[in-house]
């Protein structure tokens, strides 16, 4: 018997250390996102302060803000009853982590750390922050006081983990990963992983585009599943373009594409155009994996 997921990403015109406006774009993303019957809802990287804030990352503030945005995301009325993926920087003893929050319900479901950094081109994301190098370890994180009087949690799993829900397994990507020859989603595939999310600060460049489709077709071509794309689109403030087109592939196929040139700061597509019935998982999975065979009626929803 088959299930129906409706999945969203988004492409924003996030502004370096534009808090307020930042999550302003945000919860319009999700409003569209929960509008259109979505049950998850993928954002850009480092959404909640920019990605371009270089040095300003050392800052307390930076993270304090980060946090407080955090905090209006989780008492918003508009983030119930879907799982939010949200991008922001995060301290924990003592080291800065580009990180993934997942949250539902006011309760922070995982904290997932970036482990493979940009740091070559125009990226030079170690000079701010260190990758998680603990495959398959997890932490406990002590979320600031401010948060804990929203979620009634004291700590949070932090580190490289996956959700796993009653019908599917998500995972998630950020940026850099997808293009590393050593990328998660591949063990995570192997490891019954059905759902693979990326979120992204990806610049614009001649036949850059046409790179990212087909290493996103790529991730789902061997094992199966579904891949959502998400991505920054404008300027960010600086002199650099992040062109957005936000994605989503299923076995090796891209099913639906964003704009990726643009002059809105959200950027969507019409839901529940296309519904499809695929077999997630692939017969290719070795033996001694995680196989599950769940079927899956999608619905594309941005």
């Amino acid at each position: 018997m088959g299930r129906k997921v409706t999945l969203s990403t988004c492409s924003l015109n996030q502004w370096v250390l534009d808090f307020e406006g930042n999550a302003k774009r945000i919860l319009k993303s999700i409003e569209v996102a929960k509008a259109n019957g979505a049950k998850y809802r993928l954002g850009p990287e480092l959404e909640i302060c920019g990605y371009g804030c270089a040095d300003h990352f050392y800052e307390s503030d930076t993270l304090l803000h980060s946090f407080q945005v955090l905090k209006t995301l989780l008492e918003s009325p508009v983030t119930q009853d879907i799982i939010c993926d949200v991008g922001m920087p995060i301290m924990h003893h003592n080291v800065r982590y580009n990180c993934r929050v997942l949250f539902l319900n006011r309760k922070i479901l995982l904290i997932r750390p970036k482990m493979l950094m940009a740091n070559s081109g125009i990226y030079r994301e170690m000079r701010w922050f260190s990758p998680w190098s603990r495959l398959r370890q997890v932490e406990e994180y002590f979320l600031p006081r401010m948060i804990q009087e929203v979620t009634g949690q004291d700590t949070v799993p932090f580190g490289d983990c996956v959700l796993s829900t009653k019908d599917t397994c998500i995972g998630t990507e950020i940026c850099a990963e997808l293009w590393n020859p050593n990328s998660p989603h591949i063990q995570m595939g192997l490891d019954g992983v059905e759902i693979f999310t990326n979120s992204s600060a990806s610049h614009h460049e001649l036949r850059k585009a046409d790179q990212r489709v087909n290493l996103i077709k790529s991730a789902t071509t061997k094992s199966g599943g579904i891949y959502l794309y998400a991505n920054q689109r404008g300027c960010d403030g600086d002199r650099l373009y992040y062109d957005g087109c936000a994605m989503v592939a299923i076995n090796g196929g891209v099913v639906a594409r964003g704009a990726q040139f643009s002059l809105d700061d959200v950027v969507g597509m019409n839901s529940a155009s296309h519904s499809w019935l695929e077999n997630i998982c692939s017969e290719f999975l070795e033996a001694g994996t995680c196989i599950l065979w769940w079927f899956c009626l999608l619905t594309l929803s941005f």
